[in-house]
């Protein structure tokens, strides 16, 4: 049975999603057995191209490739990212936001300092009071200085990227430095063996390209996953409403203008808007359902917010660009010798950026449990899928609670706390977390997509106060609240502003690590 020994990875479809995929295991031939990576990649399909926000996830993920944050962040108009802000989420009149910081709650590894919290919450905001990095949010500070080694900061941060120049700045490292090998060609027909699993796939320009595992990165289309085995997509339609987006860039007024450190989501009648600052520009867009808007509404909500944030933009010279989306996900992730990643594997609404971090924790998964040999891959396939069906189950979920909580009035957001449309594990935790706050052991797996901490930024940030007495802070409690105020005031006086920051990056570099 040597032939069915796992020694060529076939890669279907470049992108972000691809190159991240062939970069992740090209770098890690321990954890493959120096299996070789083809990654096939058609002429005639352009990528989405909208992922432009990561989590600090992809920090690790840059290191282990083996690309300098550097060249990361002078090649891919990136910048650096904090967490997010919601605006007008919570009620009609706009008036409020939150923040879900990237930073943990102060004290999180020793104790749930949230219902000490709030005896105060009147004076200040529960991520305010637990996170001095939602100070450095608030005056578009940067999240280290240029003291600082690569990767390495004052606090926790990921990044805004251009996802057409990331998925070049991939390629060509995957290339140069990791050996991929590249075929640009359009694939005709898939080949299966006698035992269903494929055998290779028959190019239009190179032929027959065999391969022993084949990574389906070919978008929503799924070109192996879906359109060669037939495996269905889950729609999630009836949770998350979403399913069009319209997107446009918007160059700045002034090549110093400050740069926003979180993406910035802002609610509208039937959906949001989404702002993300990099380098150059703006990145701008307005997820809606198609049940309650049509592009015309999305593009006249997306026009009265660039003139509002931006004054005397001239839009007539701006391209908007709509994108449909079904939200949902696979049946099954991993079948014969095939997985998906990215929005092969499935595709839900960018709130919280989970896209990318997707492919990173699916990557991570398959590397953990890469099969060596054909009779491993059934049972390390149903490790994967289970592992990919809670995360997607927990991020809808988590997604969804940013809907439910709202007061707001209009149809779409009135039709979100419909409980027919509430999955039944956060209907059970909203019931427990009037009673107590979200903590540990709510979410017990060893790699949860989001942990306790993002469930209470977004339940205080939307004002779900659990219905028992403040509870009196002793001094040890005190101190901790006292902290995490003196660090912000500190981190205020010693970091740059981003725009500071990147342009210094651009101009010298990041020492290496």
């Amino acid at each position: 049975m040597q032939q069915n020994n796992v020694k060529k990875v076939v890669i279907l479809g470049g992108g972000t999603a691809g190159w991240l995929t062939a970069g992740l295991i090209a770098a890690q031939p321990h954890l493959t057995h120096n299996a070789q990576i083809t990654l096939i990649e058609s002429p005639d399909i352009a990528t989405i191209g909208v992922g432009e926000g990561t989590w600090p996830t992809m920090r690790q993920t840059l290191k282990t490739i083996g690309i300098s944050e550097s060249d990361f962040i002078q090649t891919c108009d990136a910048s650096f990212k904090q967490g997010s802000r919601f605006d007008g989420w919570c009620e009609d009149d706009g008036s409020t936001h939150y923040y879900h910081p990237f930073s943990l709650p102060v004290a999180y590894q020793q104790l749930n300092i949230a219902p000490y919290w709030f005896a105060n919450k009147e004076a200040v905001s529960f991520s305010h009071a637990v996170a001095s990095q939602t100070y450095l949010c608030d005056h578009h500070k940067a999240p280290k200085n240029h003291l600082h080694s690569a990767y390495q900061g004052e606090a926790n941060y990921g990044y805004h990227l251009d996802a057409g120049k990331f998925a070049m700045l991939l390629q060509t490292h995957c290339t140069t430095q990791l050996n991929v090998e590249h075929i640009v060609s359009h694939v005709e027909s898939i080949n299966n063996d006698d035992e269903g699993y494929i055998s290779s796939l028959e190019t239009r320009d190179h032929g027959i390209i065999t391969g022993d595992l084949f990574i389906d990165c070919s978008g929503t289309h799924a070109k192996l996953l879906h359109q060669h085995y037939g495996v269905e997509l889950i729609e999630q339609q009836d949770v998350l409403f979403n399913d069009r987006a319209v997107a446009v860039q918007v160059p700045y007024a002034s090549p110093q203008q400050d740069i926003l450190s979180y993406t910035k989501a802002t609610a509208q009648d039937a959906g949001w808007i989404w702002d993300i600052g990099l380098q150059s520009r703006r990145g701008l867009g307005m997820v809606y359902s198609s049940r309650f808007a049509n592009s015309d509404d999305a593009k006249q909500a997306l026009g009265r917010y660039i003139e509002s944030t931006q004054p005397g933009t001239d839009q007539s010279q701006l391209t908007f660009r709509e994108i449909r989306f079904t939200p949902g996900y696979r049946r099954t992730f991993w079948h014969k010798n095939c997985l998906a990643i990215g929005m092969s594997a499935g595709f839900i609404e960018p709130l919280e950026a989970s896209a990318l971090v997707m492919v990173e924790l699916g990557l991570n998964n398959l590397l953990a449990n890469f099969p060596t040999h054909r009779a491993a891959m059934l049972t390390l396939a149903k490790r994967f899928d289970d592992q990919c069906h809670y995360r997607w189950q927990r991020i809808i979920e988590f997604l969804k609670l940013h809907y439910v909580l709202s007061k707001r009035t209009s149809p779409y957001w009135q039709a979100h706390k419909e409980a027919a449309s509430v999955p039944a594990q956060l209907q059970e935790n909203l019931a427990l977390w009037q009673y107590q706050s979200p903590w540990l052991n709510d979410f017990d797996r060893a790699q949860e997509v989001f942990s306790a901490a993002s469930y209470q930024y977004v339940l205080y940030g939307m004002k779900q106060l659990p219905k028992f007495p403040s509870m009196a802070m002793p001094a040890a409690i005190v101190e901790h609240f006292t902290a995490n105020q003196q660090h912000a005031k500190h981190a205020l006086q010693q970091l740059p502003t981003n725009r500071e920051l990147l342009n210094h990056i651009q101009q010298f570099g990041i020492q290496p690590i």
